[in-house]
């Protein structure tokens, strides 16, 4: 079975998100099924197929996550610190070179990529352009746009 990396603080919240559907979500869905069962015929009772819904997309979401955590290769980013190439965790500022302008991503897995906190999965096209460079060196990306180039201006692992 292949490890899923996922930073540390990734995992975290992973952990939260299932403990919350366990002990908060599902017990709510329960309860609003058990609910709208009262109101009789089921058939045409739109409460409990919008209940019944939700309650499947909760149960498929916990299953989701503890496949993740089960497969988790916990990276604390931290104790890459002191790293010159671009690893898995590394936060790194780019700037754009047509631009100028700068943008600072994390690189993560992919079950804790959030694009507009600038976490990015470690299989995004500019990730993966990233990897094994350091300070100073230029990238290029292929985009839906076009070819893109960056140079990496600061790499850090927090």
């Amino acid at each position: 079975m292949e490890k899923i990396p996922v930073t540390k603080q990734g995992h975290a919240v992973l952990e939260a998100e299932l403990k919350d559907l366990k002990s908060v979500q599902r017990p709510k869905v329960i309860e609003a099924i058990a609910t709208a069962r009262e109101h009789g015929d089921l058939s045409e009772n739109a409460e409990y197929h919008a209940a019944r819904e939700q309650q499947s997309f909760i149960e498929g979401r916990i299953m989701e996550l503890e496949a993740v955590i089960s497969r988790a290769q916990i990276i604390d980013p931290i104790t890459l610190h002191g790293s010159e190439t671009v690893k898995f965790g590394a936060t790194v500022l780019v700037i754009d070179e047509d631009t100028e302008e700068e943008t600072e991503y994390q690189i993560v897995g992919e079950h804790e990529a959030n694009a507009d906190k600038g976490k990015l999965s470690i299989t995004a096209p500019i990730c993966r352009a990233m990897i094994g460079k350091s300070e100073g060196d230029s990238i290029s990306v292929k985009t839906p746009k076009g070819e893109k180039d960056y140079e990496i201006l600061k790499i850090s692992y927090v």
